[in-house]
């Protein structure tokens, strides 16, 4: 394993952790018993990689190729299961204040992670040249699993209804291709423009920053 390749995997491993957080408390703020937990935090973190695998041809998508991205999601979505029910004071009104606050970082890491991750695997196929396919596939890999999460949890999904969410995933895409563009190091271009899109999540909901819509 090269320098680079090791980097993308442990992008991939914190996108994959942050991710199946994101899907498991869902699905424990929806008082979801422990398989509805994982099922979950592993659709969320895994959903976005299944959809762009297939947008590239790639078959059987790389989920089920290794194992390590399910094993780690349902892991992280147990440990989080298992300290809630132990400690349940958890689910306190306090908690609960906080809950949105947590979602927002562990999505706008995961989205950071999973854009930039998205366009790296379209590039390590040879597809260099077409913008709009890199951007799309990158913006499909970060916001893919969080929609079906969403979808599954039955609530409309967090992407269509609040905050600057598929549009900063979509800038950091941008900046990426950009950075790349420029021949800027790979691993660097991948973290700043995550860094990027991380930024503009947590500025976004810190602000409230939403895009223009209708009114009732």
């Amino acid at each position: 394993m090269t320098y680079t390749e090791f980097m993308v995997f442990v992008m991939e491993m914190v996108g994959t952790i942050a991710f199946a957080s994101s899907g498991a408390m869902v699905g424990i703020k929806k008082n979801m018993d422990i398989f509805g937990v994982n099922v979950l935090g592993i659709t969320t973190a895994i959903g976005g990689g299944i959809i762009r695998d297939l947008i590239l041809g790639i078959t059987p998508p790389s989920v089920f190729r290794n194992y390590i991205y399910v094993t780690i999601s349902i892991l992280i979505s147990c440990i989080l299961f298992l300290i809630i029910y132990i400690k349940n004071e958890i689910l306190s009104s306090q908690f609960l204040e906080r809950y949105e606050q947590i979602m927002i970082l562990f999505d706008a890491i995961g989205l950071g992670i999973f854009t930039v991750v998205g366009i790296n695997t379209a590039i390590n196929m040879g597809i260099e040249d077409n913008i709009f396919l890199l951007t799309f596939v990158g913006v499909v890999t970060g916001i893919g699993g969080g929609m079906i999460r969403d979808i599954m949890a039955g609530v409309t999904p967090f992407v269509l209804v609040k905050h600057v969410y598929a549009s900063a995933s979509i800038i950091g895409a941008i900046s990426y291709i950009l950075f790349i563009k420029l021949e800027i190091d790979n691993i660097l271009s991948m973290v700043l423009s995550s860094l990027i899109v991380i930024a503009i999540r947590i500025a976004s909901a810190k602000y409230k920053w939403n895009l223009p819509k209708i009114k009732k």
